[in-house]
């Protein structure tokens, strides 16, 4: 178990009162007491330890001999330092043995990556290159407190009340709008507000599959996506994602397994940034067509095109209603707002809602309310050709920054729009080993394997390039470099397997 995650918000402060051991002891014994740190874990080495605070062997030993006299660690000569078995925190207290009394759930190394993801501190020290997450200076914190202040008093309190499923009225006739002048041909009663794409992708399986159906994904393919299908029970056929889609190898999917869902992100794939043809989404629909296929195509990014706009969504050219789409302003404007919305057959959309009450009666009406009242007044375009105009500019540097520091190492297409660099490693180095490295050196990201469905191409990974500033990419990119160095410096270092490596995402 590799226990650097939960050290990295530990702080220490040279100026403290308090002796610094013992600060890095108290910080390990609070995480031993509240189960954090399970009895049997091991700690790491007295050398690594020191490295991770910065301190003197002798700081990182007394910190270990302070737990030892508190019973709450023990040493074993030559295998190192664990969490105490019998200590008083376990031994005198019942426990309810939780992990029993939990119905079966798919266990993978990644079954936790998408909450690490999203738990990762912005400000933390060390830098997140993994998080796909818009840059928080760019959240239009000051129109929504002007619009806030502005139409509260004026608005009929009984929108912030009990709302339909379905969601709030006057955002559904706003989002089936804006959609209409995307090119998708809907209307509010075919428009479901949800609380993100991740409960629409949920709703979806939980209405349309049962455990043993198959799913068609993408390979890479969105996280979220392959855990909901995994626990739903879904049997995942997998399309390799090779520079065109392959119609020859879905074709034969749908002959001879009969799928119940095609899951795609046709513009800007997350992780790999490539995008769907016009002739290639034509083609699609017209074998969905003929094998009577749902299609979900999950949208998140098209708005955010660096160049020139991509091709219409799938849905746009959807004659038969055969695809259910789904998009998020979290990608956009604010992940905070939790707030999606689904289109697709009415049909489809009343046994969501359905679905929908049993979860959260409606999504958040303040945030319903606030978001309607934004896209109404014509903020959002202007806020989408800014992000545009920056991200781009990030973009670059990164890529930049990369082929200065890493050409040798790693290769990758620039993504025309989107929020990921998609690398793969050059050498045989697996991506979990240079993520290993790369904590030490203060910089983390997704390794590739996150992304598959089965274990795959373990030297790729993702870099996101939103987040931050363009100096704090530099810097990233830097530490990366620095992380490669150390491994080519020790070849001889045992490789950590990768099943029992836990990504620090």
């Amino acid at each position: 178990m590799d226990i650097s995650k939960y050290l990295i918000e530990t702080k220490i402060d040279s100026a403290s009162e308090t002796p610094l051991y013992l600060q890095i002891a108290n910080s390990i014994a609070q995480k031993i007491i509240d189960n954090t740190l399970p009895k049997g874990t091991k700690l790491p080495p007295e050398r690594e330890l020191c490295k991770f605070f910065g301190v003197s062997r002798t700081t990182a030993i007394n910190a270990y001999r302070w737990l030892e006299q508190e019973e709450l660690v023990a040493t074993k000569v030559g295998s190192g330092t664990y969490v105490k078995e019998n200590s008083p925190l376990h031994s005198e207290t019942f426990q309810i043995p939780w992990s029993q009394l939990f119905i079966p759930y798919p266990q993978t190394p990644m079954t936790s990556i998408l909450k690490e993801l999203v738990s990762t501190p912005y400000a933390s020290e060390i830098i997140s290159l993994a998080t796909g997450m818009p840059d928080p200076s760019f959240y239009p914190l000051d129109i929504f407190n002007s619009l806030f202040k502005k139409y509260l008093c004026a608005t009929n309190p009984a929108d912030f009340g009990y709302i339909p499923t379905e969601g709030y009225q006057p955002l559904r006739e706003t989002v089936a709008s804006m959609l209409s002048q995307q090119g998708i041909d809907t209307t509010p009663d075919r428009t479901l507000i949800i609380s993100g794409s991740q409960q629409g992708l949920y709703l979806t399986s939980k209405v349309l599959l049962e455990r043993g159906d198959y799913v068609i994904v993408q390979s890479p393919t969105y996280i979220g996506a392959i855990q909901i299908f995994q626990a739903i029970g879904a049997r995942m056929l997998i399309l390799p994602e090779d520079n065109s889609l392959n119609l020859d190898i879905l074709e034969d999917y749908l002959i001879r397994y009969r799928p119940k869902l095609f899951y795609i992100i046709s513009t800007y794939n997350n992780p790999t940034g490539q995008v769907l043809t016009e002739q290639e989404r034509r083609d699609l629909l017209r074998l969905a067509m003929r094998h009577r296929l749902v299609i979900m195509e999950d949208d998140p990014y098209s708005q955010l095109y660096y160049g020139e706009k991509p091709p219409l969504a799938l849905k746009s050219l959807d004659n038969s209603e055969s695809v259910i789409y789904m998009s998020t302003f979290s990608k956009t404007i604010t992940p905070g707002l939790r707030t999606g919305y689904l289109t697709g057959h009415p049909a489809l959309i009343n046994r969501l809602a359905l679905e929908k009450q049993y979860v959260d009666l409606h999504s958040n009406n303040f945030s319903q309310w606030l978001l309607n009242l934004y896209l109404k007044q014509g903020y959002y375009e202007e806020h989408l050709k800014f992000t545009r105009r920056e991200y781009k500019k990030r973009r670059d540097v990164l890529v930049k920054t990369v082929r200065r520091y890493l050409d040798k190492e790693i290769s990758f297409d620039v993504p025309d729009g989107g929020f990921y660099l998609w690398c793969k490693i050059k050498k045989p180095i697996t991506s979990a080993r240079l993520l290993q490295e790369a904590i030490k050196c203060g910089v983390f990201f997704v390794p590739g394997q996150a992304f598959y469905t089965v274990p795959s191409e373990e030297s790729e990974f993702r870099l996101c390039f939103v987040t931050h500033p363009e100096p704090v990419l530099v810097e990233g990119v830097k530490r990366l470099s620095k992380a490669f160095e150390l491994i080519h410096k020790n070849k001889a270092t045992k490789t950590v397997s990768e099943n029992q490596l836990n990504p620090i995402v």
